[in-house]
């Protein structure tokens, strides 16, 4: 599979001299080997402690995103004290 990739590349990129939009597909070519090919990295199955796989939006993902969202947000009012007045006169309304 790599070889045809590469033999199909360096013909689309052989035949972009002549016409540059070749280039762009010798380009897609090799961005979708890279992503969707044989030898792209998948993401593992991610195990919990009892064996089984854990779904995508576990609670622990859930508290990361809660958590990073609380710290920007104090983040904004810290640095922005008017800005973060306002928002929260309008919010009270």
């Amino acid at each position: 599979m790599r070889g045809i990739v590469a033999s199909g590349t360096v013909v689309l990129v052989i035949l972009g001299f002549g016409n540059h939009l070749w280039w762009l597909a010798a380009v897609a070519l090799l961005y979708l080997y890279a992503t969707h090919g044989r030898g792209s990295p998948g993401t593992p199955p991610t195990t919990t402690g009892t064996g089984g796989p854990t779904p995508p939006d576990s609670y622990r993902a859930y508290r990361e995103r809660r958590d990073r969202q609380a710290k920007w947000e104090r983040r904004y009012r810290r640095e922005r004290p008017y800005e973060a007045r306002r928002q929260e006169r309008e919010k009270s309304r």
